[in-house]
């Protein structure tokens, strides 16, 4: 299966480790990346709030990029990135005149012929084979976060259920694990708080990771850079609002599925946590790849 890939600029700095897996991943899964050529940032969480042209005029040259290059569907794993993506597209397609003005912007086509897809959206599509292959089967209770971004707004996005999204449940599953049943599956962690408003991120962020030690997660599995970052990095603010020390450690769904498929820990990144997630590595004999 031969996918465009949009890694976008946290898979390649604060967020490496979810490049390193997903790319690991794709290899073992027989997933072929295409890397849209000369991407550039999507916007992100500033574009959107500050300039409505420039929000348009990032994700559609993107996209753009990606028709030139024979690319029919792109993969964008950061949930930020997918979200800001499809977006852009939907607006775009409802509107030709900002189409069209957007396209003498960025000096290139604006069609709409090239979908976006989230990381959950593809491994789902090959959960058959992740099942078939997974030789060390993760026996641990995980809580699935999916976040805001991937399923709102559900018009646009058009991803899975907005409340009770179930597409990371049936991929741990298949990996041997157990999907819990809680309550924070899509709260919002803070997002970009995490900087202008840190307190409020350990107190939102807090709430989720209780939750899930309330269910009796061994992990919490996420799809979202933001997530994982506010999960993970802000722990100690996180333990200090709380007034507790929880240490579940917050893995991207690459990483867990990378570690069924006995993948080598480090080549999925887990070594980077602020919360140590290698305790988590299957006790089994398992095969690097």
């Amino acid at each position: 299966m031969r996918i465009g890939y949009y890694p976008g600029c946290s898979l390649l700095g604060s967020s490496r480790e979810f490049d390193e897996s997903v790319r690991a991943l794709a290899q073992a899964i027989g997933l072929e990346l295409v890397t849209v050529p000369d991407w550039n940032c999507c916007g992100a969480s500033s574009a959107h709030v500050l300039d409505h042209r420039l929000s348009l005029a990032l994700p559609a040259r993107i996209l753009a990029q990606a028709e030139a290059a024979g690319l029919t569907e792109v993969l964008a794993p950061c949930a930020a990135c997918y979200n800001r993506l499809t977006s852009a597209r939907a607006a775009l397609a409802a509107d030709p005149r900002e189409a069209a003005e957007v396209a003498a912007i960025i000096e290139m086509p604006v069609t709409g012929k090239v979908t976006v897809v989230n990381v959950l959206e593809v491994l789902d599509r090959l959960r058959d084979v992740i099942k078939e292959k997974t030789v060390a089967p993760l026996g641990r209770k995980v809580a699935c976060y999916y976040g805001c971004l991937l399923v709102r707004p559900p018009k646009v996005v058009a991803f899975d259920r907005p409340e009770d999204p179930m597409s990371m449940d049936r991929l741990m599953a298949a990996a041997g694990a157990e999907a819990l049943d809680w309550n924070f599956k899509t709260e919002c962690c803070g997002a970009a708080f995490s900087v202008t408003r840190t307190d409020l991120v350990a107190r939102m962020s807090g709430r989720i990771v209780a939750g899930a030690a309330r269910a009796g997660a061994e992990a919490i599995v996420v799809a979202c850079p933001m997530c994982q970052s506010n999960l993970d990095m802000r722990r100690p603010e996180i333990n200090a609002a709380l007034g507790a020390d929880h240490q579940v450690p917050v893995l991207f769904i690459t990483q867990a599925l990378g570690l069924a498929l006995g993948l080598d820990p480090v080549a999925l990144g887990l070594q980077r946590h602020m919360v140590s997630a290698l305790a988590l590595k299957p006790t089994a004999a398992s095969t690097t790849v």
